[in-house]
């Protein structure tokens, strides 16, 4: 690891030009091509010590953003993952770090295959606002673990969270090894606009769509985290009290700000009613007034506070119901929105057409099965799909007819805190993997390599042509 720098100011890292520290991160890579195991293992044991160091400072600097976040909410959905992460990584990495050996096959015999796993290089990191610890630290274990170099973009809009991140990593890390950005969207714009080896994208379809058109500018490999409107299927069979139980905690948590929120629920119709009833008595139980209740958050800003209502209000023009899920009113000073149950809606609402990312949870009922996949298909596809039920014919039929980045089933948005297995989406929701082992993958090289010995059999297809062992080669091979 290279010497830390004592770098306190964020204007220290704004002063450089964005190329210049590209180039610079880019000349430190090709001095040090191959991080050993040695050198990745303690990278991240001092990512681990540094998280736990500024754990409080994060949760801290996190509730002044939003102006009311949940402590425990930042260390269950940032700060934990983060080192759960770093753990099942030290683990794992020896083993991922290892060569692959591949079958050469009779015809390239005799010689050797194997698959070695290389760095990218330099990867470009841009993070969002909503989990900003998670989603910049969680992509940078993974870049560090397979031996890279790494640019970090972070929001404009949590900037005392940037400060006590950017305080963390250059504690122990220089910016030839991790350097972080921060900017509005004219530094976005021409962050992902560089030559990276590797750009990763947390964040809308429609922002993720520029970065992908910038990157192709340079042929950068992109990984796109995006979101979509993530359906949740309650059948037949699934007791409403239940499916409430298991969905209400994925809407909750951040107020719905998250990509893998819950965004609308089909439910039968007949039990349409009895579910606006059991999720307003469970959030009461859950949060009871959340204007004076520090575990329920706020919106992060004035301009997705109004975002919010603006959709709310398009509903309500176009005959839709709303219904507050403790009967308390939006707080427009706090920007708290409890759960606003939608019924009445249909696709000419703003509320159907875009994800919602937020306290807002439309109700559709359906008659049959079928007509709930016909649904969600007849749409585009979501980073997660959401399933409550206990019959097994009904779940594989479901996963079966239906494409989504994740499913839940009984459950809502724990399928991202599975270290053990990828997570992306599919489509207008995403592209490309990372977490666990395919995110190594996704940030690492996969060269193949192909040695011969002293024996060379290759001259056997060398001209001239005609003289009868290509024919031999022929008969054996070509059939």
């Amino acid at each position: 690891m290279n010497m830390p720098i004592q770098q306190t100011d964020n204007d220290l890292v704004q002063a450089v030009n964005l190329t210049e520290l590209l180039q610079s991160q880019q000349q430190s890579y090709r001095s040090q091509p191959a991080p050993a195991y040695e050198l990745r293992v303690k990278q991240l044991h001092a990512l681990k010590a540094a998280l736990l160091k500024f754990k409080q400072p994060l949760a801290e600097a996190l509730n002044r953003d939003y102006g009311s976040r949940s402590v425990d909410d930042t260390m269950i959905s940032d700060i934990m993952p983060c080192l759960n992460n770093i753990n099942y990584s030290l683990k794992n990495l020896k083993k991922w770090m290892k060569p692959s050996h591949r079958h050469a096959g009779l015809l390239l015999a005799p010689a050797k295959v194997k698959v070695q796993y290389q760095p990218v290089g330099v990867v470009g990191i841009i993070v969002p606002w909503n989990f900003p610890v998670m989603l910049s630290v969680g992509p940078l274990i993974t870049a560090l673990s397979a031996g890279n170099r790494a640019m970090l973009k972070l929001s404009e809009f949590t900037p005392e969270t940037n400060k006590v991140i950017t305080e963390m990593l250059s504690s122990i890390f220089d910016t030839n090894t991790v350097a972080v950005v921060e900017g509005e969207a004219d530094v976005a714009a021409e962050f992902s606009g560089l030559p990276f080896d590797h750009l990763l994208f947390t964040g809308s379809t429609t922002v993720g769509r520029h970065v992908m058109r910038a990157a192709a500018a340079n042929l950068t490999p992109v990984t796109l985290e995006l979101g979509g409107k993530s359906p949740v299927i309650v059948a037949p069979d699934m007791p409403i009290e239940t499916a409430v139980e298991r969905m209400i905690y994925g809407k909750c948590l951040n107020s719905g700000q998250i990509c893998v929120a819950p965004d609308y629920i089909l439910v039968p119709k007949e039990k349409q009613a009895e579910f606006v009833a059991a999720y307003q008595k469970k959030f009461t139980a859950m949060y009871g007034n959340v204007s004076d209740n520090s575990d329920y958050g706020a919106i992060i800003n004035e301009r997705q506070f109004e975002r919010l209502t603006s959709v709310l209000e398009d509903a309500k023009a176009k005959g839709a119901t709303v219904i507050s899920a403790n009967d308390e009113p939006i707080n427009t000073e706090k920007r708290k929105i409890p759960t606003q149950l939608i019924t009445d809606v249909s696709d000419e609402m703003i509320l159907m057409q875009d994800e919602i990312f937020g306290p807002l949870l439309p109700i559709l009922g359906y008659d049959n099965l079928d007509e709930a996949i016909t649904y969600i298909n007849d749409r585009p596809r979501p980073l997660a799909l959401y399933l409550m039920s206990f019959n097994q014919q009904t779940q594989d039929k479901v996963l079966n007819n239906t494409h989504s980045g994740g499913v839940c089933i009984n459950e809502t948005v724990f399928h991202v805190a599975a270290d053990d297995a990828p997570f992306g989406g599919i489509g207008p929701s995403g592209m490309g993997h990372y977490h666990g082992k395919e995110g190594f993958l996704t940030l690492s090289h996969a060269k193949t390599v192909l040695s011969r010995g002293k024996l060379n059999t290759g001259k056997f297809v060398h001209p001239p042509y005609g003289t009868g062992i290509q024919a031999m080669l022929y008969k054996l091979f070509m059939r």
